[in-house]
């Protein structure tokens, strides 16, 4: 496991309170879950980078104008291809993360062994 693998305590965010760096080769990420991971990090890493540190965020409650999400927010990444993890070991997809874009990715709330 990683060292940023462990949960968080954070209160819900609401409308309006997450600023996200956008522009030029600069965009930002959203990973969707469900609530059962709330304060839980994600990390994601650049796919074209082994090596490089992986960026993290812990999952939060978000309260909006038509209801209430469970998210990840990643403010200011840049350009390229993310890989999604979910321990230190295992990916469970990638995202493009394009600059001035906010990227999306829903990440599946457990994951089943594949039957090789």
């Amino acid at each position: 496991m990683s060292g940023h693998e462990h949960a968080h305590t954070y209160g819900p965010s609401g409308t309006g309170t997450v600023v996200l760096d956008l522009g030029g080769d600069t965009g930002a990420l959203i990973i969707y879950t469900g609530r059962q991971l709330l304060g839980r990090e994600i990390e994601v890493s650049r796919a074209d980078r082994d090596g490089d540190p992986r960026t993290h965020s812990a999952v939060r409650e978000r309260r909006v104008r038509d209801g209430t999400f469970h998210s990840a927010v990643y403010p200011d990444l840049p350009a390229g291809v993310y890989t999604v993890w979910w321990d230190s070991d295992t990916p469970v997809g990638s995202v493009t993360v394009t600059g001035g874009v906010v990227a999306e990715f829903a990440l599946p709330t457990s994951l089943t062994p594949s039957a090789d």
